[in-house]
């Protein structure tokens, strides 16, 4: 339950009426302030890296300002952007639709024709997330839609309908290794299991012998899986990639895998969730008496993009509201989600989810939260998994600001976990007391040489004092993480000490 005693404090202190003597109280502290992280920063562990440094109150008074105005990588903080500006323009219980219609006739309880089901980018069909409902459930629900439509046999096939997301799932300029992984699998108009084919792997009994891959979970036997995987020394852990595309149902797993590891799991991309989708549905109808003649396909395989199908819709089913897809989003860090979010913008402001449209949307967003100069920011995707995409902590800090002013800035700061809590900031700030922790509501951001860490630090109940913003980000680091991110926490905890 939130504590609405806090979110209280927080409306008083973001009017201007109150903030006029806490601000000059923190703005005498900003000179100690710089020099504490001035001091952190020079540490040599940070030495070689390009770092974007920026802390002010929730009115705009500087308090620290280290190279704010570079623009370097923010990773995965780009997801408090994504998250914001949905949440600001679709509102808090914007929610995606699935459809189940058909093609064709209906006699006697036979449906001559095709049995479809509708993608509208819902991100957690099927999902293994505590967020989304039961595969079982969802099925159990078309199921009823199919029946009460009278049909109970299918003389043609079940379509998995992807459509409703036009242009490329991912982003070209992703790295053809990550595109294979689950974190860049690339959102669509119908998903499954979050867009991932899951493996059982283990190691050979030496190394250089061949990696044991079996699939598990879904299955797809519409594809052809390679394994050049080989056993590694010992120490050297898990460096298989998958290598995949839409272009055609083929993939390779290609890497080493370290003689010491155990069997695990390694989630992969599929490309093909629509024709998943529609395998296991035609599978669970077939379970409840309800065959289908001509099997499974997906959409774009059997029809082509370009086909004009119109299937007539007997029902639908409704994914979790927004606010909790991107409470999720940003406590797990999840590229899927971050990326439906952003082009659900481009679908629903200019018609057309392809990358491009949704840029003009978000940056449409921004305008009306009231961020007019556009300086310092370049974006390209939604997760932040695109090296192109470029924000200085200066205009991550406005955007903070502006999102304070949004009506759904309560639902936008509850989605920010806390130093400690489970998902990706769990081992930060480990030493530090708990209710220091606790008013730090923070988004993390990490790529191979990328820390960033920013968001809100918010009073103590009770403290006449003031939200501080920050934003602390640090690019083409090669110090290890152990080194790093007591450093960045160090940082968190001297700002959350000045209120």
């Amino acid at each position: 339950m939130k504590n609405h005693i806090l979110w209280t404090i927080i409306a008083l202190i973001a009017s201007s009426t109150a903030l006029s003597a806490q601000g000059d109280d923190l703005c005498r502290k900003a000179p100690e302030l710089q020099k504490a992280v001035e001091a952190i920063v020079s540490d040599p562990a940070l030495s070689m890296a390009v770092t974007s440094i920026c802390a002010t109150t929730g009115d705009s008074i500087p308090l620290v300002d280290i190279d704010a105005d570079n623009m370097v990588m923010p990773a995965s903080n780009m997801k408090l952007i994504s998250t914001g500006a949905a949440l600001h323009c679709l509102g808090p219980e914007h929610r995606y639709t699935t459809g189940i219609g058909y093609e064709g006739e209906i006699r006697e309880g036979v449906l001559f024709g095709d049995l479809y089901i509708i993608g509208g980018a819902d991100p957690t069909l099927a999902s293994r997330d505590s967020i989304a409902t039961p595969m079982e459930k969802t099925f159990s629900q078309w199921e009823k839609m199919v029946r009460d439509a009278g049909i109970e046999r299918i003389e043609g096939r079940i379509i998995g309908d992807d459509r409703y997301f036009e242009g490329m799932a991912e982003h070209p300029s992703w790295l053809w290794s990550d595109i294979g992984t689950y974190y860049g699998s690339g959102a669509g108009g119908l998903m499954f299991y979050e867009n991932m084919q899951s493996f059982k792997v283990s190691p050979g009994k030496s190394e250089g012998e061949p990696v044991c891959i079996t699939p598990s979970f879904p299955q797809a036997p519409w594809m052809e899986f390679r394994y050049s995987g080989t056993t590694g020394k010992a120490g050297t852990g898990d460096q298989l990639y998958m290598y995949v595309s839409d272009l055609a149902p083929v993939a390779e797993i290609r890497g080493t895998f370290g003689v010491d590891k155990g069997e695990k799991r390694v989630d992969c991309s599929n490309k093909y969730p629509g024709y998943t989708c529609a395998h296991y549905f035609m599978e669970y109808l077939e379970g409840k008496g309800i065959a289908c003649s001509e099997g499974p396909a997906d959409f774009r395989l059997c029809t082509g993009t370009g086909s004009s199908a119109s299937p007539k819709m007997i029902g639908s089913t409704e994914s979790p509201s927004l606010k909790r897809i991107a409470f999720e989003t940003n406590h797990a860090s999840n590229n899927l989600y971050a990326e439906t979010l952003m082009r659900t913008l481009g679908k629903t402001l200019t018609g057309n989810a392809c990358y491009d449209s949704s840029y003009v949307a978000l940056t449409n967003t921004l305008k009306d939260l009231g961020i007019k100069d556009m300086k310092g920011v370049q974006i390209v995707d939604g997760s932040g998994l695109s090296r192109q995409n470029y924000i200085s902590a200066e205009f991550m800090c406005s955007f903070l600001e502006a999102m304070m002013h949004s009506p759904c800035f309560e639902d936008y700061i509850s989605t920010l976990p806390s130093p400690g809590s489970n998902g990706t900031l769990a081992y930060n700030m480990k030493g530090s007391p708990a209710e220091v922790k606790s008013k730090i509501k923070v988004k993390s951001g990490s790529m191979n040489g990328v820390r960033c860490y920013s968001g809100y630090i918010i009073p103590t109940e009770g403290c006449k004092s003031e939200t501080i913003i920050f934003s602390i980000m640090v690019n083409n680091c090669t110090s290890p993480t152990w080194k790093v991110r007591p450093l960045l926490d160090k940082i968190m905890a001297t700002l959350a000490s000045a209120n």
